[in-house]
This record gives C-alpha cells, sequence and structure tokens, in this order.
C-alpha cells in the first residue's frame, strides 16, 4: 500500500498543542505496514480516557481537554486514525474502507492492551469506537458520544450530510483549516486554522479525509450498513454508563442524542448534557467545558 508520511517539520510549533508524539507499527493489510500516531499523556497505571476524533480532524481537536483530564487524574490516549494527523496517509481513497479503519483503530486497545475504558467519541469516532466497543465489550467502562451516530442506511442522512458529502468530493481543494472553521461557533485564529492544516502540506495527503464522506452507510445496502444494526442489537442490551454530550448547534447531528438515550439501557439515571455554544467541534468551542463533564460522568459511575 502506497502512502505519504507528513514531515515532521509540518507539526512544529503548534499553538496550544505540547503532546509527545507516540507511535505503533500497524498492519496495512497488504503484507506491508503504516505508522499510527497517538497521543498518551498522564500516568500510566490510571484509568484510562480514550478520545477518538472524527473527520477531517485529528487528535489535535482535543487538546483543549486532554490536560484536564490529565489533572484530574486519567491516562488520556488520543489517537489519529489513518490518513490524518501524524498518522500515515495512504495514497488513494479505495485504500480506506470502514472495515480497516477499525481494523486499524483496534491496534490501539491490544497493542497498549487497554481496559476499563472511558470512550469519548464525535463525528467518525463515534462510528468507528461504537463498533469497537460493540466489537470488544469487556475493554470498556463508560460510553460519552458527542455530535456522533450509528447510521445504517435505513433512514436519509439529512440534506446538510448531503451537502457536505458532494462537496468533499467535488471541490478542487479541500479546505481542511476551512472545514473545521465552518463547524465551529467561535471564531478560529490562524494559527489555530494552520494547526488543522499542518496534516495535510498539499492534495495528495487528502485521500483519507476525502474518502470518509463516501463511507458513511447512507443507504440500506451499503457495506457496513448491516454491521452497523447488529451493532445496534448489541447497544440495546448495554448496561454500562452511556451518555449524551450533544452541542446546541450542530445541524448534521441534532436529535441523534435523543435516539441514543431512548434505545440504550446504560443511558438511564445520567445527566445527559446539551453543551450551549458548540458546533460541530464542539471540542474546538468548549473544550475544557466538555472534559468537565467526562470527568463528572467518570466520578458519578465509579
Amino acid at each position: 500500500m502506497e502512502f505519504l508520511r507528513t514531515p515532521e517539520t509540518r507539526f512544529e510549533c503548534l499553538t496550544d498543542f505540547p503532546f509527545s508524539p507516540h507511535y505503533l507499527d500497524i498492519d496495512d493489510t497488504e503484507q506491508g505496514s503504516l505508522r499510527m500516531h497517538y497521543v498518551d499523556e498522564g500516568d500510566k497505571s490510571s484509568a484510562v480516557v480514550l478520545l477518538l476524533h472524527g473527520e477531517p480532524s485529528w487528535s489535535y481537536l482535543y487538546r483543549k481537554m486532554i490536560t484536564p483530564l490529565t489533572e484530574a487524574g486519567y491516562r488520556v490516549i488520543a489517537p489519529d486514525l489513518i490518513g490524518f494527523g501524524r498518522s500515515d496517509k495512504p495514497t488513494r481513497q479505495q485504500d480506506y474502507t470502514y472495515q480497516r479503519h477499525l481494523l486499524w483503530l483496534q491496534n490501539i486497545l491490544t497493542q497498549l492492551d487497554l481496559n476499563q475504558i472511558t470512550l469519548v467519541c464525535q463525528d467518525w469516532g463515534g462510528l468507528l469506537g461504537l463498533r469497537l466497543v460493540v466489537e470488544n465489550p469487556q475493554r470498556f467502562a463508560r460510553i460519552c458520544v458527542a455530535n456522533t451516530f450509528l447510521p445504517t442506511g435505513d433512514e436519509p442522512l439529512g440534506a446538510a450530510f448531503e451537502k457536505w458529502q458532494t462537496f468533499s468530493q467535488t471541490v478542487e481543494e479541500l479546505p481542511i483549516g476551512g472545514i473545521i472553521k465552518g463547524g465551529t461557533t467561535t471564531e478560529l485564529s490562524p494559527q489555530v486554522l494552520a494547526g488543522y492544516d499542518a496534516p495535510f502540506p498539499d492534495e495528495r495527503y487528502k485521500a483519507g479525509a476525502r474518502a470518509f464522506p463516501n463511507l458513511v452507510p447512507a443507504t440500506a445496502d451499503s457495506p457496513e450498513s448491516e454491521a452497523n444494526r447488529q451493532a445496534w442489537k448489541t447497544l440495546a442490551q448495554w448496561q454500562k454508563p452511556f451518555l449524551t454530550a450533544f452541542s446546541d448547534s450542530d445541524p448534521v447531528t441534532q436529535a441523534a442524542d435523543k435516539i441514543f438515550q431512548q434505545r440504550i439501557p446504560g443511558c438511564a439515571g445520567q445527566e445527559h448534557v446539551t453543551v450551549v455554544n458548540g458546533g460541530h467541534f464542539l471540542q474546538e468551542d468548549q473544550g475544557p467545558r466538555l472534559a468537565q463533564i467526562v470527568v463528572q460522568f467518570i466520578q458519578n459511575n465509579p
């Protein structure tokens, strides 16, 4: 599998991101290997909070949450999905599949042998993270979902998603920082926008970012539709603590929190939160607030 590796110089002097890089070598599924980056902060013997990003961000999205979580006593793991951040970037869109992303991400759990995990996931972090939960239930203690869903293609994904999907496939230059800016309620500085653009020196590095919108199960016969239906059946029996923390200004996932609350037993009795003044990328808009919500969630469900 052909891939590109973003030069380390692109990540020098990132705004508010002082965290040391860590890497895993993982099977690319074609008898080769890829390098996956992850942030690993806090005491290694502490309870784990796993932060999963989505499209088209990377672990930089969680920079406002990592330190508050470690200061509260937790070990924080924040991977970069293959194709994003400091992780390697296969060069063809067809190299990326939902199943491959799951297999690649599984390495974080198995190679680091993570257990008693509190999962925090947003956007594609949820589409992948919830499948990981179903496939590794013994490793997860709690789940906090934020602006995400687990689509099966049995219901329309909505006009906002369809517009985004079309844009992602037709625009000549995919404006990564601009996409983040368009999904936030706060003004982002040029330095922050540069942080989101850092992994992508040019369009050759963006195959993964362009591929993701087409991997969402949008029709009933999409490749992962049936697997997601089966995952919902498992989640319908999930008794461990499950919290929704959706923002108040996300047109893509609005009302999905109520579906989680209705379908998943672990939601019962939890103090579900609507995060005020947050867009789709609520970690950027309200990172410290979301970190506080996660800490309270863990403390309320020891």
